[in-house]
């Protein structure tokens, strides 16, 4: 079994910031790419940002320069620090991993959701 938990969600006021962990545990072989996504009240999910094992790093348009993602390969944890945090940034944010639990097997993974509410 393998389990992501994420951490770091709550409410902050516009131009704030904060940082989201989610660390992978359970019987992992190996992790390719760690990433979070997003959710707001009656869209779709989409992406924030993703990062793979060598640390290369891709953004979503709206939060580039606003927001860091990071890992620590030897954790199994991948965080996202959210500066200039804006009201549209509200969401359930889910922590995503590409992880090999056995040899050879490749699944995805996802965390519960953490909730980010940002007020005006």
């Amino acid at each position: 079994q393998v389990h992501l938990v994420e951490s770091g969600g709550g409410l902050v006021q516009a131009g704030g910031s904060l940082r989201l962990s989610c660390a992978a545990s359970g019987s992992i072989y190996s992790i390719n790419v760690m990433g979070w996504y997003r959710q707001a009240p009656r869209k779709e999910r989409e992406l924030v940002a993703t990062i793979t094992k060598g640390r290369s790093t891709n953004y979503a348009d709206s939060v580039k320069g606003r927001f860091t993602i990071s890992r620590d390969n030897a954790k199994n944890t991948v965080y996202l620090q959210m500066n200039s945090l804006k009201p549209e940034d509200t969401a359930v944010y889910y922590c995503h991993a590409e992880i090999c639990p056995v040899e050879g097997v490749w699944n995805d993974y996802w965390g519960q959701g953490t909730q980010v509410t940002v007020s005006s």
